[in-house]
């Protein structure tokens, strides 16, 4: 039988907001993936990678469409760190595709670790990384749309 608990590993909070609606509702939406990938991890390695199988492209693909939406209003508003920021996209992108790897070849990674590590990214990137652009963007993107 697998128990599927209904926990929040994290919890959503305003120090996450950059006050910009599309980014926070992204990181939002990151936030409830790993919440999700979380209440999944049950100790039954058979259920945990039927669960992994299905969500995997759904969490890669929010990563890259979020990915492309910070890369676009950095481009569009001629943000000096541009360069740094899609290096840290381009490595994070990189690491879940050899941690997915991983995982398929059965290689000592399991769905608890897996949403750890990406736990421990999606804070720290919106904390320390996308924190450098959130007064910039505010005040660059009162001036134009986002779309």
């Amino acid at each position: 039988m697998v128990v599927i608990r209904n926990r929040e590993w994290i919890t959503w909070d305003k120090k996450f907001a950059c006050g910009i609606k599309l980014i926070d509702e992204q990181h939002k939406g990151l936030v409830n993936l790993v919440n999700q990938m979380f209440n999944h991890v049950t100790g039954n390695d058979e259920h945990e990678k039927i669960y992994f199988n299905r969500v995997i492209q759904v969490v890669f693909d929010h990563v890259k469409d979020h990915f492309a939406t910070e890369e676009k209003i950095m481009m569009i508003t001629n943000f000096s760190g541009y360069n740094q920021h899609k290096k840290e996209h381009d490595g994070f992108e990189l690491t879940i595709v050899e941690n997915i790897r991983d995982y398929e070849a059965g290689r000592r990674l399991t769905l608890f670790s897996f949403t750890t590590f990406l736990k421990e990214w999606v804070i720290s990137h919106i904390e320390m990384k996308d924190r450098e652009y959130f007064d910039y963007f505010r005040s660059k993107l009162s001036l134009i749309e986002v779309k």
